[in-house]
């Protein structure tokens, strides 16, 4: 049994860095506020855009990104515009509940739709566009999972079971006639919750359930992250990524798997890309691109926001998903209730992958209606988007114009 000791060092480590580069930051700051300020002549010469722009890229190199809100303030649905302001219908420990509620709606019926954000280190708000492309044709819930940096040691662990109860306790809440979608790592316990909604006959169960990249069979185009996870034994990760949350929060003690270290592997496997949308930025800031910058600032102001993982998720994901791919093999059990795939019969399959995503290569998700036995043909569905990568299957334009479509099609097939 793993006991968690992990790499007591490595978040200590971190936050003595962030300290020193405060000063830093603030100088950076300073900087930038000096060179590009509307009475300072030297703003509007070459060498001042260019000491700004230098200055603005040394404080966001060493800023440390908050939480992000959602900020989604209204959303236009036939032609009329609606509020929306943000319920909590439900919260727990480790995540709550968010519903992003129309105000005054008085439009055609809407289908419920839960959309169940990653815990894999970036906040639920990395998925806005996601949730923005399907506003105006669904009333939407999302997950919204808890830093577990914040989330002091006498409230308990949580894991990749809890993760499933959570499912199941939040679609009670929404209550019946709901639908329900995974956004990558998610797909696992998602089908999982509904395994276990449909073997109890559970009043409750989705009319549907969406897919999105997500890791079902990870044996199938494996990619490098999926290599690692695979050929390295669990004591490895608990001894090289777990660490322990530093005295100066509220979860002082718990071991995690730290946002930072998911952040720089990211980082790490597209690094000149991310190296050319700096110098990009960098060029931008000094031309007066407005739009560029930010359009930039909007998507790494978000990217680099990252959360704290319960190790115990962490590590138990590994195992069951990456190492010993128990939802594919029939082999799952949580909490000594059988998942069985076989038995969704009622739930509607639509499978959704990228043709160029390398974090869940192209067959993963597709597993899904191989071992969804209880289904027939009219209930599944494979959509393979052209030219995506991973974040494209969830964001962008191609989401918006070709994935969007289908599924608010299929939800509505199966409403």
């Amino acid at each position: 049994m793993l006991r968690y000791y992990g790499n007591s060092h490595l978040y200590t480590a971190l936050e003595v860095q962030r300290i020193a580069i405060s000063p830093i930051n603030m100088f950076a700051r300073q900087g930038k506020e000096f060179h590009s300020h509307s009475f300072n002549p030297l703003a509007y010469t070459d060498l001042g855009r260019h000491l700004a722009a230098g200055f603005e890229l040394l404080e966001r190199m060493t800023r440390r990104f908050a939480k992000p809100a959602f900020e989604i303030e209204e959303v236009e649905v036939g032609g009329k515009v609606y509020e929306i302001e943000e319920k909590y219908p439900l919260i727990k420990t480790f995540g709550r509940l968010i519903h992003f509620k129309k105000k005054n709606y008085r439009g055609k019926k809407q289908e419920k739709l839960l959309i169940v954000a990653p815990m894999s280190g970036h906040y639920a708000t990395l998925l806005r566009g996601t949730v923005e492309g399907l506003l105006p044709h669904v009333d939407i819930y999302i997950t919204d999972w808890q830093n577990a940096q914040e989330v002091p040691m006498h409230e308990g662990t949580f894991d990749l079971d809890d993760y499933v109860d959570y499912l199941i306790e939040f679609m009670h809440n929404i209550g019946g006639n709901v639908h329900i979608m995974a956004v990558c790592q998610p797909a696992v316990p998602v089908m999982g919750a509904v395994s276990l909604m449909s073997t109890a006959k559970d009043v409750c169960t989705p009319k549907s359930m969406t897919l999105i990249g997500g890791p079902i069979d990870t044996r199938k185009s494996p990619t490098e992250v999926n290599s690692l996870a695979e050929e390295k034994p669990l004591d490895w990760f608990e001894h090289t990524v777990i660490s322990r949350v530093p005295i100066n929060y509220p979860g002082c003690g718990r071991p995690v798997y730290p946002g930072f270290i998911q952040l720089s592997g990211f980082m790490t496997m597209n690094l000149e890309r991310h190296i050319e949308a700096h110098k990009s930025l960098f060029e931008h800031l000094v031309e007066g691109d407005g739009e560029s910058v930010e359009s930039h600032k909007k998507f790494y102001n978000e990217y680099l926001s990252v959360m704290d993982i319960p190790a115990e998720f962490y590590l138990q994901t590994i195992e069951t998903v990456f190492q010993k791919h128990s939802l594919p093999d029939g082999k799952w059990i949580s909490r000594g209730r059988p998942i069985m795939p076989s038995d969704i019969n009622k739930t509607a399959l639509l499978c959704i992958e990228g043709e160029l995503d390398d974090i869940s290569g192209v067959g993963q998700t597709r597993a899904a209606l191989d071992v969804c036995t209880g289904l027939t043909e009219n209930q599944k569905k494979y959509h393979l988007q052209e030219g995506a990568g991973h974040y494209g299957i969830f964001n962008g334009r191609k989401y918006r114009e070709h994935i969007v479509p289908t599924i608010t099609d299929f939800i509505q097939k199966h409403a």
